[in-house]
């Protein structure tokens, strides 16, 4: 708990300077309010990631003059991580770096990954035997679009104050409490200090918005979340890989649908950003029922209102991953669960009928 609360504190800090201090996001404040997925109305900085990368440095810092032993592991973690924030938080401050740029900088960071830390996609469990992959050719290129993939993801699912930042946070907290269970300290520790520095950005950005996430915190806690799935699942032969595919099948579902939806459904190029995903159906066609008039204030408390429906989903995936961590069969009867929900409530939004428990009573 010391690396969560170390972490918790510095970040908290850090973000309330970044903040308060307009000459580190004078041109990194979000005024562009009328975008198709924009749904705030008040100028806000979108540096959020700077706070969180320099929570989690300094926190790995002080955890290798505490365990000497994992020097090597933490500073390659980070330094690979670097790649992947450098692109998001140079996009925040100039929106000059493509999407296409900052995906191609995460899968450099993936691919460093591979053979600094090990990291790579080198199994795959089925219910009575798993397959072992023992090709680089093969294993690369999957452990680059699996890592590189679930970063782009969490920065798909940043829409509303808080939605990425809780996910994450849960997912985190469920590889810290695996990681314990096979003893991998480091992952534990790891896991710990990410989650602990978004939770003290996250006291800032939920409800009221004072700051958001940005492409650089998105990309950063994207690629560390996908980064300690692999490392928990491959370092530790007891841990289901279906475990990972579980716990993180929330934004990579996302992800995915949306490809399908953009590229077969609506005849658009993949990268073309939308307002349709299922975060935002939820703030137009339910939210809205709750929160009526269209000033700022209820703006804002709209924006709030949304994520804890999208908390409460990905808890369907994070919970049952956590308690059934080694058992690949009720692991993998749990994705086709959870798709299957998704694309149900999905349709069902979509053509005005949704569930009723989903539907809150507009307060006059």
């Amino acid at each position: 708990m010391f690396s969560f609360l170390l972490s918790f504190v510095a970040s908290a800090l850090l973000t309330l300077l970044v903040i308060k201090e307009a000459r580190l996001h004078g041109p990194a404040l979000d005024t562009d309010f009328m975008g198709v997925q924009k749904v705030h109305a008040h100028h806000v900085a979108r540096i959020g990631g700077l706070s969180i990368f320099l929570a989690v440095a300094l926190s790995s810092v002080i955890s290798l003059w505490r365990v000497p032993a994992m020097t090597y592991w933490l500073l390659g973690l980070l330094g690979c991580s670097f790649f992947a924030f450098v692109g998001g938080i140079v996009e925040d401050y100039t929106g000059k770096v493509s999407a296409g740029r900052r995906l191609v900088l995460t899968m450099i960071a993936a691919g460093m990954g591979y053979f600094l830390l090990d990291a790579r996609v080198d199994r795959l469990d089925w219910m009575f035997s798993s397959w072992m992959l023992p090709y680089m050719w093969l294993t690369l290129p999957l452990t680059v679009l699996a890592v590189a993939g679930i970063a782009n993801a969490v920065n798909i699912i940043d829409g509303f104050n808080g939605l990425a930042s809780v996910v994450v946070i849960c997912m985190l907290l469920s590889l810290g409490y695996v990681a314990l269970q096979v003893n991998d300290m480091f992952v534990l520790i790891a896991a710990l200090m990410v989650a602990g520095a978004t939770a003290g950005f996250l006291i800032w950005n939920y409800p009221v918005g004072m700051i958001f996430l940005g492409d650089g915190g998105a990309y950063f806690i994207g690629f560390m979340l996908g980064e300690l799935a692999l490392l928990l699942v491959m370092r530790n032969p007891q841990v289901s890989t279906w475990y990972a595919a579980l716990l993180l099948i929330y934004p990579t579902f996302e992800t995915l649908f949306s490809v399908y939806r953009r590229m077969f459904v609506r005849g658009k190029s993949p990268a073309m950003p939308d307002g349709i995903h299922l975060h935002s159906l939820i703030f137009r066609r339910i939210v809205q029922w709750a929160v009526g008039r269209k000033e700022a204030r209820a703006l804002i408390r709209r924006n709030s209102m949304t994520s804890p429906y999208l908390w409460l989903f990905s808890l369907m995936a994070v919970i049952p991953a956590t308690v059934f961590w080694r058992h690949t069969w009720i692991l993998m009867l749990s994705c086709i669960l959870f798709i299957v929900s998704y694309v149900w409530i999905y349709v069902r939004i979509v053509r005005f009928k949704a569930p009723r428990w989903m539907i809150r009573h507009k307060k006059t």
